[in-house]
């Protein structure tokens, strides 16, 4: 008896164990995203490359990340998950290498399309391993929270890591550091984790409908990245709007008759499925959006530097992973659509305290909201991402979550893009409005001069109000949509049966 405990605890030890590892993995994959946009100014002057050039180091990693997520999660639930991801991290360690030494900007580039590739094995896989590893409900949902927030906390990590590194040394700095981090990881992953397979083992690829959802993808993922700089109505921009409508439509005429799909679309007849996914991308895009004005605005208006920016961060983190194994603990106990609804609602409030931001704004009144918004979204994470784990069939796990990651990926795009977007027009806006509504008592050029500065300062501080606002709406709208996320009854049944095995 005694040695059964023995060995019962040495189990749930190295289910932890399996935990931490695919989070340092996650957080590394997704921190390197951060770390080198902080990075861009250097390589512009080394490179003496222009602005929108060097634009391309940053779209030319996303757009490899986004469109090779979901078929990295059909060969993991088919080809063995544990093999997938040492596949990815070696690369990544490769690429990261290759980064660092890199000469001018098409190496550069050809080397971060490389990484991203590498660095999209992580997420599908990571989920379906932690997934498999942590067999009880209750767990597994800590366990996927947890993961989760760490996900979420290496994107407000980036400046406070990148910023001394670059400082101090220069920016190969960034992609060095991740060749030690790296082998670490993938010691980690050959200690811990264990292979596991679906039991659906593919008699072949799914080639055709990888190619064209990667081609759809791309024009997607290409026009948010780049449609503020070349014009939402330019010919690129057009060009990307067809491109992703008629490489989409192909893929789903392709995928309704292929046998073994990249995407199986059965998973979105599925209501609580898509609900989640709905809401996963509502929030996602309110966060990601938020981190990236909130550096504009600190570093823009307050006098803050990058270093400075970063330590903002670092309660929200806190925040965040605190709250995922809080939500965690209210599996079985709440209403799932209770919890996710409440969680919404709360990052909700976080974005509308922002809109009381202006020049005159302390550290404490941007990190306040910084923290609501993260509680809210990390006592939620548990819940969102459990319900994709729980609703989908056992072996298709890493597809459910290459879907799930898909969607946050996309998500932060087009937030970034949409917010940036309404910023630029509200902002010209406000221009007009105020000078039509100001008037100036004396002449001279100089007085002119600081006159219409103030009009423009003005307006911009007015924009940043607005766009949170707005944001803020949206969170609060999928607040409201949560409460349709109703996970069926046989799926608690199949998680307690598959427990019970």
């Amino acid at each position: 008896m005694a040695e059964e405990i023995k060995e019962t605890k040495k189990e749930s030890n190295v289910r932890w164990w399996v935990l931490g590892t695919v989070i340092f993995g996650t957080f590394l994959g997704r921190l390197d995203q951060t770390v080198v946009n902080l990075a861009l100014p250097k390589i512009i002057g080394d490179f003496s490359i222009s602005v929108s050039d060097a634009a391309w180091i940053s779209t030319a990693y996303i757009l490899a990340n986004a469109v090779f997520v979901p078929v990295w999660g059909k060969l993991g639930d088919t080809a063995g998950r544990k093999k997938i991801y040492l596949i990815g991290f070696i690369g990544f360690i490769i690429a990261s290498a290759l980064c660092a030494v890199a000469w001018n900007l098409p190496s550069m580039i050809v080397f971060r399309i490389i990484q991203g590739f590498a660095v999209s094995a992580d997420y599908p896989t990571a989920m379906a391993i932690i997934a498999i590893t942590f067999r009880d409900m209750k767990e597994r949902a800590q366990a996927l929270g947890i993961w989760s927030a760490g996900f979420a906390a290496a994107s407000v990590f980036g400046p406070l890591i990148g910023g001394p590194l670059i400082d101090n040394f220069n920016w190969r700095a960034v992609f060095f550091i991740n060749i030690p981090l790296g082998v670490i990881g993938l010691f980690l992953a050959l200690t811990y984790i264990d292979e596991s397979v679906g039991e659906k083992r593919q008699t072949h690829f799914d080639w055709w409908g990888s190619i064209l959802l990667g081609g759809a993808l791309a024009t997607l993922t290409m026009v948010l990245d780049q449609g503020q700089t070349w014009g939402w109505n330019s010919a690129a921009s057009i060009a990307c709007y067809i491109g992703t409508i008629v490489l989409g439509t192909l893929f789903y005429e392709v995928e309704k008759r292929e046998t073994e799909p990249i995407v199986d679309f059965s998973f979105f007849k599925i209501p609580a499925f898509v609900n989640t996914l709905a809401n996963n991308f509502i929030v996602f895009m309110g966060m990601m959006g938020s981190i990236f004005l909130l550096p504009i605005f600190a570093e823009t208006f307050l006098g803050y530097d990058a270093t400075q920016t970063g330590y903002l961060f670092i309660p929200m983190a806190a925040a965040m992973l605190i709250a995922a194994p809080f939500g965690g603990r209210l599996i079985g106990k709440v209403k799932p659509s209770y919890v996710i609804a409440a969680s919404t609602f709360v990052a909700g409030i976080g974005l509308f305290m922002f809109s009381w931001i202006d020049p005159r704004s302390t550290a404490l009144d941007l990190i306040i909201p910084l923290v609501v918004m993260a509680f809210g979204m990390g006592f939620g994470m548990a819940q969102r991402t459990n319900i994709i784990a729980v609703v989908v069939p056992h072996d298709e796990i890493g597809e459910a979550s290459a879907i799930l990651a898909l969607v946050r990926n996309i998500s932060g795009a087009f937030g970034v893009a949409i917010f940036s977007t309404i910023l630029t027009n509200v902002i010209n806006s406000n221009v007009f409005a105020i000078a039509r509504q100001s008037v100036l008592n004396g002449s001279g050029r100089q007085l002119m001069q600081q006159f219409t500065s103030l009009i423009i300062l003005k307006a911009q501080v007015s924009g940043y109000s607005t766009v949170f606002l707005i944001a803020s709406g949206i969170v609060f709208v999928g607040a409201f949509g949560a409460f349709f996320i109703n996970v069926p009854r046989e799926a608690i049944t199949k998680e307690h049966h598959v427990v019970a095995e």
